[in-house]
């Protein structure tokens, strides 16, 4: 683009400056003309040449009029024959002249022409060699943005700069490059950092928890027991979904895949539950999965929507895909736009808990090369939907 409004700038500037020079040539030709016009007439009195009125141009008179003096006008009523009209009033009469002015036009137009055909010329060669001068910075600037896409989907291992490559000094491409690359190491490492903590944490307390866990066996039978056994079994539950999450983000975990009838696995996983929920299904749908996995999440989603929502819940198999719903206040924004989050409910309306019910079913959903996501009602109600490869191997 700028190389055509560069082209086109100087096209008008040339035509522009050549047609004044034409036009003052036409009317120095034109005044030398008269001039040679006044001195015949004045030696001889007589007019070198007569025009009819229909022929003097009514235009050219009244400049001549409102001049008093020696006149030109370009006459281009007839585009293809232009003519450079001129007229001076001498003593009591009014002289004219006509100068032809077709062969300069013309020259104008062929310099047009030539001024195109050259600069199409040097487009042809210039565009294509700037549009490949740009593709270079603009490839380097894609595989930056798809490095900022992998990381924002989790890829932490992702990197701008293959092979270390640190490209030119000075070069804004390489800085961006640099720092993307930083940021995703220092992400890296931080939650490489986390993930250490949360499995040190998990394991240090399996110990003592399994202290606990014998220990209140050995109460005495009572209110009190039943307290403390039941806040020992949300304890021993919490390290459980700890370790399983610290396997999840290890990458660590690996999907039994095998064709599994959706209908009997999700009756089975609601049924575990032991949570009321209507369940709703299409057709005989088989998918290709791990039922192990697949029943931790459906337990997961259904529990979830049973704690922190209201009934019914309601599970809906259509396809392979899987949809659990309630009807109480629906997700929160945050978790809408962030996804689950470990240790954070994001509601008070939605309940009390830890926030590792859909963490941990988002993992195995990844695991198992299926997607989570979450949605609320029109009226009302949260919505996880649950999407499973088909079995297509047959």
């Amino acid at each position: 683009m700028a190389s055509c409004a560069v082209a086109l700038a100087v096209g008008l500037l040339v035509h522009k400056t050549t047609l004044e020079w034409l036009m003052n040539q036409g009317r120095s030709r034109a005044y030398v003309a008269m001039q040679e016009d006044v001195a015949t007439y004045r030696r001889t009195g007589v007019a070198p040449d007569s025009y009819t009125p229909q022929q003097i141009p009514p235009v050219l008179i009244e400049q001549v009029d409102r001049s008093g003096g020696f006149t030109t006008w370009y006459d281009d009523r007839r585009p293809d024959s232009p003519w450079m009209w001129a007229a001076q009033p001498v003593d009591d009469r009014l002289l004219f002249v006509q100068m032809d002015m077709g062969t300069a036009i013309r020259s104008l137009q062929a310099l047009d022409r030539h001024v195109v055909e050259a600069s199409l010329a040097v487009l042809a060669v210039v565009v294509p060699l700037a549009a490949l001068a740009a593709e270079l910075p603009n490839r380097r600037l894609r595989r930056v943005a798809r490095t900022a896409r992998r990381i924002a989907d989790g890829d932490l291992d992702a990197r701008a700069m293959k092979g270390g490559r640190r490209g030119r000094d000075g070069d804004e491409i390489t800085e961006i490059s640099v720092a993307v690359d930083a940021m995703a190491g220092a992400l890296q490492e931080r939650l490489l950092s986390e993930q250490r903590f949360t499995a040190d944490v998990a394991h240090e307390l399996r110990t003592p928890l399994m202290g606990l866990v014998t220990s209140t066996e050995l109460l005495p039978a009572g209110e009190a027991t039943e307290l403390v056994r039941d806040r020992v079994r949300a304890l021993r539950s919490l390290v459980e979904d700890l370790l399983e999450i610290t396997r999840i983000d290890a990458g660590v975990e690996q999907a039994d895949l095998t064709s599994v009838p959706l209908d009997q696995v999700v009756e089975e996983s609601v049924r575990r539950t032991e949570v009321r929920a209507r369940l709703t299904v299409t057709g005989a749908p088989v998918a290709y999965t791990d039922p192990r996995r697949l029943n931790r999440i459906i337990a997961n989603l259904v529990i979830n929507a049973h704690r922190h929502g209201r009934p019914p819940v309601e599970v809906t198999v259509s396809g392979t895909t899987i949809v659990v719903r309630d009807h109480g206040p629906g997700f929160p924004e945050a978790l809408l736009m962030d996804g689950p989050q470990r240790f954070r409910t994001g509601a008070a309306e939605r309940g009390r808990g830890h926030g590792l019910g859909l963490t941990i079913a988002t993992g195995h959903a990844r695991v198992i090369g299926g997607r989570l996501t979450f949605g609320n009602a029109p009226d009302g109600g949260a919505i996880a939907t649950l999407h499973l490869p088909a079995d297509d191997r047959t």
